[in-house]
């Protein structure tokens, strides 16, 4: 036994000269790549995408994880396996052909039509008349009409609501646990907004349907007079004084900016975990236990609380969509480069789309009317054609076609399945056809959003990560210490990968108007003792929550987000429908017929009824 450990203490030097000088570590004859045919989809690639296989990590697991995760160690044995473990080296593994998409910008042919502004506004005025009396079902959130017929008819004005508004977010910083939806306000912006707009009113002069409307922006924009903080505790030293595109947009409406919503930090998870000292975690207005989602999760919390009936997010990989499923709002996702970016930190350039999370479809396209539209100062969408709402208050759905891909469509639980079920039959009800439809290569999709958010995040916070590493959460720590695995090469694949699921989508399209799944595969998670103290890593939950969103944010077409029915425990379920570039009009036509399938709404056990 001696001699045989000896032996093999021998040969260890050689082995390790082996491994490191002499054999080969950039390649191997002997690997295996699946050559797909380009525009032809893998034939065995029709399952829904795998879950993640890691623990849930918080506490001391969480700080002992992330510590190892950034050794040498950590970069060269674990994480590799656990990338092999989750299938996230399957980019490497296939050989596409086609050229790479790197941003999923779709141009489509500008239609001049002189009556289209004139048709947007008479859409909007026959939501506002057709807005059902809340008084006969129950509890109903408070929306822009509730707003606007209390300033017109001169029950309240912009000024009293403000001061209502103000006396809320002060009881709300003071409530057990505190809501933290609102993480940045000031007394005297809200009133000055306020008084300007009761101005406009008295002498009938108002800008647009969103003037005195309490708006809130997640914290990636920047906002004069806020700081720019986007959810960590070293950005934004000084209070910004230039606003990003869609807050000036929104000052220029005469909307009233209550203030900066509560994000996750950097927008690098999906629960809204975020327990740094400036932000906490924004708590869910239905079960103040559980989870808001994430990345726009204040946003979210804020409208179902009724603080305001809109807020505008970011949606990089669900992250409008998610938290107003969690929190049972309406969340719209617009086509990539529909409403402007500029101004909100650029995280990941190819993924992120802006939308507005609302107490209803309607106000979701009267806000989405407002914002949608080139901004000459942003990249992105310049070739847009003009927004609009057409057909949107049709009485049924008879002619459209909705595409459901069974297979994605069950990988959710039991009970959201149930609900969800039902909405399609309501939708076929009102004259739609129900089609049967494949999404192809899920799998693929799944991995290369997640090489291209996680590497654009990487390369955009490298001097972050490295100049503030201690000041971020661990769980920001951990997800850029995994996208430090991703190379070059994994890049360029799954933007050719992009292009891929593009041309499938495009395919699809054309035999449907629309695609529809569940929202989330589950209701909103519990928050945890430990998650208050140092934060919480799960990408099993991440992975899941993302099942439904990737797809839109991968390839850039637009979602839709409603709430449809709540879970035996009270939390709200959501539904998605999902359309081609540029047609958002089908989405909220869809989404009216949704709300009408939701026989009653829940009164979050949190709710501020600030018209009272």
């Amino acid at each position: 036994m001696a001699s045989l450990l000896l032996l093999f203490l021998s040969l260890l030097p050689v082995a390790a000269v082996y491994l490191c000088c002499v054999r080969r570590h950039t390649g191997s004859a002997g690997a295996v790549l699946h050559r797909r045919e380009p525009g032809r989809a893998e034939a065995q690639s029709r399952s829904p995408p795998q879950d993640a296989w890691v623990p849930r990590l918080s506490g001391v697991g969480l700080r002992l994880f992330v510590h190892v995760a950034n050794t040498a160690f950590g970069q060269i044995c674990l994480l590799p396996l656990l990338m092999r473990l989750n299938n996230l080296s399957l980019m490497r593994s296939l050989d596409l052909h086609e050229d790479p998409t790197f941003v999923p910008e779709v141009a489509a042919e500008i239609t001049e039509d002189k009556s289209e502004a004139k048709s947007t506004s008479d859409v909007i005025q026959q939501l506002i008349d057709a807005r059902l009396d809340a008084a006969s079902n129950g509890f109903n959130f408070k929306g822009i009409k509730d707003y606007l017929d209390c300033y017109r008819s001169g029950k309240l004005t912009p000024s009293q609501v403000a001061k209502n508004i103000i006396a809320m977010l002060e009881d709300c910083d003071k409530s057990s646990p505190p809501l933290r939806a609102i993480v940045q306000w000031d007394q005297e912006q809200i009133m000055q907004m306020a008084e300007a707009s009761t101005a406009r009113y008295q002498n009938k002069c108002t800008l647009s349907y969103l003037d005195g409307i309490p708006v809130c922006l997640k914290e990636e924009f920047k906002v004069v007079p806020y700081y720019h903080r986007v959810g960590t505790v070293y950005l934004g030293t000084e209070p910004e004084t230039e606003d990003a595109a869609v807050a000036k947009k929104l000052r220029e409406a005469g909307a009233v900016i209550i203030g900066v919503s509560n994000m996750h930090e950097l927008g690098t998870g999906t629960t809204g975990c975020n327990p740094n000292r400036y932000h906490k975690i924004a708590r869910n207005p239905y079960k103040t236990d559980h989870f808001t989602g994430g990345s726009s999760s204040g946003s979210a919390a804020a409208v179902a609380a009724g603080l305001c009936p809109v807020a505008i997010g970011t949606d990089g990989g669900g992250s409008v969509r998610i938290p107003a499923s969690f929190c049972g709002v309406v969340g719209l996702k617009g086509t990539f480069g529909r409403i402007s970016c500029r101004g909100s930190l650029p995280l990941s350039f190819s993924t992120v789309s802006v939308g507005p999370l609302c107490t209803s479809v309607a106000d979701a396209a009267i806000v989405y009317s407002i914002l949608a539209e080139p901004d000459p100062l942003y990249p992105y969408g310049q070739k847009q054609p003009k927004a609009t709402l057409s057909g949107m208050c049709a009485p049924d759905l008879k002619g459209l076609k909705l595409g459901v891909d069974w297979t994605l469509f069950k990988a959710c639980d039991a009970e959201v399945l149930s609900i969800c079920e039902k909405a399609v039959e309501h939708l076929r009800s009102l004259g739609a056809s129900v089609v049967e439809v494949s999404l192809p290569e899920m799998e693929e999709v799944k991995t290369a959003h997640a090489i291209c958010i996680l590497s654009e995040m990487r390369d955009f916070l490298q001097p972050d990560f490295n100049k503030h590493f201690h000041e971020l959460n661990l769980d920001t720590r951990a997800n850029l210490a995994l996208a430090c695995q991703f190379t070059a090469l994994d890049y360029i694949t799954a933007n050719r990968q992009r292009t891929r699921s593009m041309r499938f989508l495009q395919e699809i399209f054309t035999t449907v108007n629309c695609i529809l799944t569940p929202a989330v595969p589950c209701t909103a998670p519990r928050i945890s003792e430990s998650d208050l103290l140092t934060g919480r890593s799960d990408l099993h939950f991440t992975v899941q929550s993302m099942r439904f969103m990737q797809l839109a944010n991968f390839t850039g077409i637009p979602g839709l987000v409603v709430p449809i029915g709540y879970s035996t425990a009270g939390l709200p379920i959501g539904f998605q429908v999902m359309a081609k570039w540029w047609d958002e009009a089908v989405l909220l036509r869809i989404g009216l017929k949704l709300e009408q399938f939701r026989c009653h709404t829940k009164k979050p056990s949190v709710y501020y009824d600030i018209l009272a």
